[in-house]
């Protein structure tokens, strides 16, 4: 399920679009050649902005929104406004190499572009919420569409949980506005399912990319022994990881939903300490591969814990630890390597892609330990700059290569 980054050849014709081997139009923007180009940088635009935007809201002044306010207001946008347009790029991107056909481009990779960016505008606009709904779930709706498209047409349905999770995330969405409009009692469910769906993706996606790219850094440097391969002990602590997903999901306060998650993070730390990521210090854009992961072994813990314990400080902690520290980490790691990979770039960190990964870790550091620090409000400002510092500099730095045709040899 990793995106591969294969070589340039040969450019052919397919109807009036002039498109070589690689899927790439040649006749459109390279803004507009390839998912990941327009919803990393979309993406990560907004993760800059949401988040001190969340802040100001949170201690300076009222900022206006639309269906969801306060805190409901800073999950939703990171989870369906954020989070979703990361996806969208990873997966517009990976489609075509798990398929073998053209990737969404030009015209339909701009209105999906379009329903996004309308989703993002109407969470500040007093709408009704069916229409808010209706323009806001427009996106992940149309997304599922074209991935289950492409993996039918392709045959490639081993690849099919992916389509399935993709379409949750619509569910999600839809969940999130009933419980904040005519179904209280749904309250949550949205944010969790969400949550269990990334949580499920990284555990996933994240077990295949992270051992791969290591063994194949390890390889070229000539070191032995390799990350362990797939065997029982991952089929256990994905399967483990899934059922605790979705105890918490739906009892998050049951000592049986506790057990589980505690049972899978520990059962994810094993398997990520199988793959040998200490060796990676030398190569910080392998390295962060397994932080995120291990973000995500102690997100179930925590998450566990809280259960367990009946603790909201540190579901808190729990929570974050998933968001700002395994999501905010990993698809910076993946954003960065697929940004330089797949536009010709050589794949190594220069100064300001160490910056990026720095500025996310403190910022998830200082997020998943506020709640037990002195000066919370103080420490909660500090994690949220750092981290959407990661961010800006992000769109800085890639900005530029998103923007550009893909480099030639």
């Amino acid at each position: 399920m990793a995106v591969p980054i294969s070589q340039p050849r040969e450019r052919v014709r397919s109807g009036d679009a002039k498109i070589d081997r690689r899927g790439r139009r040649l006749n459109v923007p390279p803004i507009l050649s390839y998912g990941f180009r327009p919803f990393f940088l979309a993406g990560a635009l907004y993760a800059s902005l949401a988040i001190p935007l969340w802040l100001l809201a949170l201690f300076l002044i009222d900022v206006p929104t639309g269906v969801f306010v306060g805190a409901a207001w800073h999950a939703h946008e990171m989870i369906f406004g954020y989070l979703s347009a990361v996806m969208a790029g990873f997966v517009l991107t990976a489609v075509p190499n798990w398929t073998g056909r053209l990737p969404l481009s030009g015209g339909p990779l701009v209105i999906l572009l379009v329903t996004w960016a309308a989703g993002r505008v109407v969470a500040f606009l007093p709408v009704e919420p069916a229409v808010a709904a209706a323009i806001d779930l427009s996106f992940p709706v149309m997304l599922a569409a074209a991935v289950w498209r492409e993996i039918a047409a392709g045959h490639n349905y081993r690849n099919i949980p992916v389509a399935a999770l993709i379409s949750l995330l619509a569910v999600a969405d839809l969940l999130d506005y009933l419980g904040a409009s005519i179904l209280p009692i749904l309250g949550g469910y949205g944010v969790r399912l969400a949550l269990g769906v990334a949580a499920i993706m990284l555990a996933l996606i994240g077990g295949r990319i992270t051992p791969s790219f290591t063994r194949n850094w390890m390889a070229r440097g000539q070191m032995q022994p390799l990350p362990a391969p797939m065997g029982q002990l991952d089929q256990v602590a994905l399967a483990t990881a899934a059922v605790a997903s979705l105890a918490w999901i739906f009892v998050p306060e049951a000592a049986v939903s506790g057990v589980l998650l505690v049972a899978a993070g520990t059962l994810l730390f094993i398997r990520l300490s199988r793959w040998r990521g200490w060796r990676a210090l030398r190569s910080p854009i392998v390295l962060v591969l397994h932080l995120g992961y291990l973000w995500l072994s102690a997100a179930f813990v925590l998450l566990g814990l809280a259960s367990l314990l009946a603790d909201q400080t540190i579901e808190s902690a729990g929570i974050h630890a998933l968001t700002a520290g395994a999501i905010g980490t990993m698809t910076l790691g993946v954003m960065t390597r697929a940004s330089l990979g797949h536009t010709g770039h050589a794949i190594e960190t220069d100064g300001a892609t160490a910056a990026i990964y720095a500025l996310v870790t403190i910022g998830a550091l200082l997020r998943v330990a506020a709640p037990f620090l002195p000066g919370y409000e103080a420490t909660l400002i500090g994690a949220g700059l750092a981290w959407s510092a990661a961010f800006a500099l992000f769109v800085v730095r890639y900005g530029p290569i998103l923007l550009r045709p893909r480099l030639t040899s």
